[in-house]
């Protein structure tokens, strides 16, 4: 079974990249690559969020409340009206869906997925509030969309697929290594970017030392 990040990665592809890319003032695949760095660590830390029940319950609420039924958007349109700048609603509200996924970590996040991609800090942090309302718009169509599935939908059902999800990403040298800097698992807050450096590497397809 294909994991969330590569699915939605897919989905991504063709206009909706094109259209990130204008917006960010980059190539396509300069932000193709932001983008597969910035995924895993959205899905990465909501996995954290969910690995506790009242987390689970939140994110499972946010979902239901903003991101499904009536209010479901298909991606393409999210990242339409993500862009459009119309009044931003909770379900196309970038930084408020960060500072729930992230917390007190948001400029860390930003931060690190910049080292790690080579884009400037304010670029990283424009990309992740681009995402984070499609991130949790595919989720909720993958919990309440689709016969068996939806039937099944629960708090415990989010957390249990997202937890699976932390895991495969913590497994990707790359992926789960930018995750752990931003997460930071000991909680002493800081960030090492001389990791960060070296995560940056792989992410960006070992640029090697210069």
């Amino acid at each position: 079974m294909s994991s969330l990040t590569d699915d939605l990665l897919r989905q991504l592809q063709g206009q909706p990249l094109e259209q990130m890319s204008s917006q960010l003032g980059l190539s396509q695949s300069q932000t193709a690559g932001a983008v597969s760095a910035a995924l895993p660590l959205l899905m990465g830390a909501l996995g954290r969020n969910a690995s506790q029940p009242q987390g689970a319950e939140a994110l499972f609420g946010a979902l239901q409340r903003d991101h499904a039924g009536g209010n479901g958007l298909d991606i393409g349109s999210v990242l339409g009206a993500v862009l459009g700048g119309g009044g931003a609603s909770r379900q196309t509200d970038g930084a408020g869906i960060l500072g729930h996924i992230f917390g007190g970590r948001q400029e860390t996040a930003a931060q690190g997925l910049g080292q790690a991609t080579g884009l400037g800090g304010g670029q990283a942090n424009t990309l992740l509030k681009i995402l984070a309302p499609i991130v949790l718009s595919y989720l909720a169509q993958r919990m309440f969309s689709g016969g068996g599935q939806a039937a099944a939908a629960s708090p415990q059902a989010l957390g249990d697929v997202l937890g699976q999800e932390r895991q495969r990403i913590q497994q990707d040298s790359g992926a789960g290594g930018l995750l752990g800097a931003v997460l930071d698992q000991d909680g002493d807050g800081q960030l090492g970017l001389g990791d960060l450096l070296k995560i940056g590497g792989g992410l960006l397809g070992g640029g090697g030392n210069r």
